[in-house]
């Protein structure tokens, strides 16, 4: 098993436990004085328990460590289930320091489950991915630093241990891109599991290869400057200026030339600046200042 970020993922029977009455109080009450506790009340004859219990298992698994499970079989747990006020089944609460803090009832989806578990170690000051986010730091800070050979391999470690890991799988497809390896990039993000596939995080992604690709066969700044200076309303040479200031690394200088253009005549090229400017806004991080006086201009323009 990879370490990240000093985080190894615990074994399953440190993890998930089978409690009864006897020892409800020390694995659950006094547990929760060191970590949260998840308990499962079920019993073997529920249908929905049989459907919640895999998945919750799953969840808690997934948080490696941060938090813990109890399932308690209130067939054998009368007292307990009476005094928790247990009316149905699947009932799930978390306890947190000695006191149930969340909880639930019925079946829930894995989504929902892995959101109740990141509730719950929020609230005790916790870390739900295990490190994996502390990971996934260090490598956007290598990307940033030109560290792309690191950072892939940093992502795809990553991406070992939680392969739906949007972020990771983002950040794989754009230092592929960092280093030009535009095949590799796009082989990846076709890749992607189709849970992820419209994160927010693979539109990042997706508009930076696409950037990549234009990058490839833009034509010469200094030629193309001197075109639109000579011919404000030549809209093909403006948006190619702004392709090619985009790949030298202007992305401002890119934004300004599709904003003009879009000023002069928007429906050109069946509103290529407008597409070419969300493209831009997609690739770069949304509070990046480009972005967003870029969008505060475009949206007056739109609507003036």
């Amino acid at each position: 098993m990879l370490e990240l970020g000093g985080t190894t993922q615990a074994p399953k029977g440190d993890l998930i436990k089978d409690v009864t009455e006897a020892d409800f109080m020390a694995e659950v009450v006094e547990k929760s004085q060191e970590v949260p506790v998840i308990v499962d009340f079920w019993a073997p004859w529920c249908g929905p328990c049989k459907q919640l219990g895999p998945a919750l298992e799953e969840a808690v698994t997934a948080a490696r460590g941060a938090v813990v499970m109890a399932k308690v079989n209130v067939d054998e747990a009368q007292m307990i289930a009476g005094q928790l006020r247990i009316q149905s089944i699947p009932t799930v609460y978390a306890f947190w320091k000695g006191q149930p803090v969340d909880g639930f009832q019925g079946a829930l989806p894995a989504s929902e489950l892995k959101a109740f578990i990141e509730r719950v170690v929020q609230a005790a000051g916790g870390d739900a991915s295990g490190g994996l986010d502390d990971a996934i730091a260090a490598a956007e800070e290598m990307l940033e630093q030109g560290a792309a050979p690191d950072a892939a391999q940093t992502f795809a470690a990553i991406l070992e241990e939680e392969p739906e890991n949007a972020k990771a799988y983002g950040g794989l497809v754009r230092a592929h891109v960092a280093m030009d390896d535009l095949e590799q990039a796009e082989a990846i993000l076709n890749g992607a599991p189709i849970s992820i596939s419209k994160s927010s995080e693979l539109e990042a992604a997706h508009a930076q290869l696409e950037l990549a690709k234009q990058a490839a066969g833009a034509g010469p700044v200094g030629e193309l400057t001197a075109a639109v200076e000579a011919n404000p309303d030549d809209h093909q040479a403006r948006y190619d200026l702004a392709q090619a200031l985009y790949a030298k690394g202007d992305a401002a200088g890119a934004v300004e030339h599709l904003l003009e253009l879009f000023k002069r005549d928007r429906e050109w090229n069946e509103g290529a600046a407008k597409a070419q400017l969300f493209t831009i806004f997609e690739a770069l991080k949304p509070n990046d200042p480009v972005v967003l006086n870029g969008r505060r201009k475009l949206s007056s323009m739109i609507f003036a």
